[in-house]
């Protein structure tokens, strides 16, 4: 399937373009966004042992967590007890995209919307309420249980925090949430119901029942003696994807706008595809063809052809199907070009952030244009004769990264893909 057979292009010629003004970050790896970049580019794992609960009698029993993150010194006592976990990183992350935008949304809240979307919404509150309930009765539930545990409550909060009264909403699409997010904030500037939309992802599913649950069903790696090294996407040995948590906000606005109020712009977000496979609940279509269809979508969408494409940040899970199917649907877009063109995995050191991973990725690949350097996958020891693509084994390479693509697929068949220019491009 060549990019050039998709017709299917968004909007007219003279449709509005959408830039990137700020962007925020918090996960394993760092709590800003310069300190997530100096980590991706050093190639360094933020995988380690779970301190979070104690995990005697788990299959496994590290994961990606956020480290050093003060919850009521960054949001206030009061503020941070009424949010989980997942929002309070969201919220973490949105304030610094927003400073870096230079944004000043009350001169205009109502055209500036929240998109944040989140794969598993509110594990901890749900966890604890649940145990609450059943060792102190019905009566001891706190009557913040449902608001705190519900998906769209980090988007909701955002608003609150931030003031932004425009459109508002949640996507929740497994790990293809946050990357969701993303595309429709695009499509939405681009039509005019916002100006600015504050879009991206928070998860936090380092609890024991998402540990538990992913380990019922397979997925996690079981590396217990050596975690750092445990995820490696694409790599022969991988043996399950290994948990992580975090949050990642892009601040996306419409170009004329940010260039009349002198803001810093990033990049572009020129391609969005989506697709499902209506195939498995838990497994790709067969040959990778629902995300090839997301691809291709995107590069039409974009306007630029596969050959175009410097660097593409892969979905790369470190688990054995998925690898497999995301190499074959990369050669059925990029057809020869596919075995030489840059590819990596960042969930290599991050651990994958299910709903907030799409937004994550998309700061990296940002990151990696604004750097001029293709971060790199790690743990690259034995290559997978079915995965034989150039993933940037184990070091950074420096190369101008001036279109670049991000991949996202979530259970349920849900496929996204993200096409950003550079700086240079979305100025010009």
């Amino acid at each position: 399937m060549a990019a050039t057979t998709e017709t299917r292009s968004t909007g007219a010629s003279s449709r509005r373009r959408v830039v990137v003004t700020g962007s925020g970050a918090i996960c394993p790896v760092g709590n800003t966004v310069a300190e997530v970049w100096k980590a991706i580019a050093a190639g360094q794992s933020g995988i380690a042992p779970i301190t979070r609960f104690v995990t005697d009698g788990f299959e496994t029993r590290f994961a990606g967590e956020v480290k050093g993150f003060d919850p009521a010194a960054t949001l206030g006592r009061k503020e941070s007890r009424r949010m989980d976990r997942f929002t309070q990183l969201s919220v973490t992350a949105t304030r610094e995209a927003v400073a870096a935008a230079q944004l000043d949304i009350a001169s205009d809240p109502t055209r500036v919307g929240v998109i944040v979307g989140t794969g598993m919404g509110g594990m901890e509150t749900f966890e604890a309420g649940i145990e609450t309930m059943l060792t102190g009765g019905p009566k001891r539930v706190s009557p913040f249980f449902v608001p705190m545990m519900l998906p769209n409550m980090a988007a909701g909060i955002v608003s609150i925090d931030t003031g932004a009264k425009g459109p508002n909403f949640a996507t929740v699409s497994a790990c293809a949430s946050s990357a969701h997010a993303i595309g429709e904030a695009t499509m939405m500037i681009r039509n005019g119901y916002a100006d600015v939309i504050l879009a991206g992802g928070g998860e936090a599913a380092v609890t024991r029942m998402g540990v538990c649950g992913f380990n019922a069903m397979g997925a996690l790696s079981k590396r217990n003696d050596e975690p750092e090294r445990a995820s490696r996407p694409f790599d022969a040995g991988r043996d399950g994807f290994v948990l992580g948590e975090g949050a990642a906000v892009l601040v996306l606005e419409d170009r004329e706008r940010a260039i009349a109020r002198g803001a810093p712009i990033l990049a572009e977000v020129i391609g969005y595809g989506t697709t499902d496979d209506a195939n498995h609940m838990v497994q790709p279509a067969p040959g990778g063809e629902g995300a090839a269809r997301a691809m291709s979508i995107a590069l039409a969408d974009a306007r630029v052809d596969a050959a175009e494409v410097d660097y593409i940040n892969a979905h790369g899970t470190s688990t054995q199907l998925n690898e497999k199917l995301e190499t074959q649907a990369v050669k059925r877009v990029f057809a020869d070009r596919a075995r030489t063109m840059p590819i990596s995995s960042t969930k290599s050191m991050t651990g994958h952030l299910l709903g907030a991973a799409g937004a994550l990725e998309s700061v990296i690949v940002i990151e990696a244009m604004r750097a001029g350097l293709m971060p790199p996958t790690i743990n690259q020891d034995r290559p997978d004769p079915e995965c034989d693509l150039d993933t940037v084994p184990n070091e950074a390479r420096a190369g101008q990264v001036r279109i670049a693509m991000s991949n996202s697929m979530g259970f349920g068949g849900h496929n996204v893909s993200l096409v950003f220019a550079d700086a240079t491009h979305a100025q010009s």
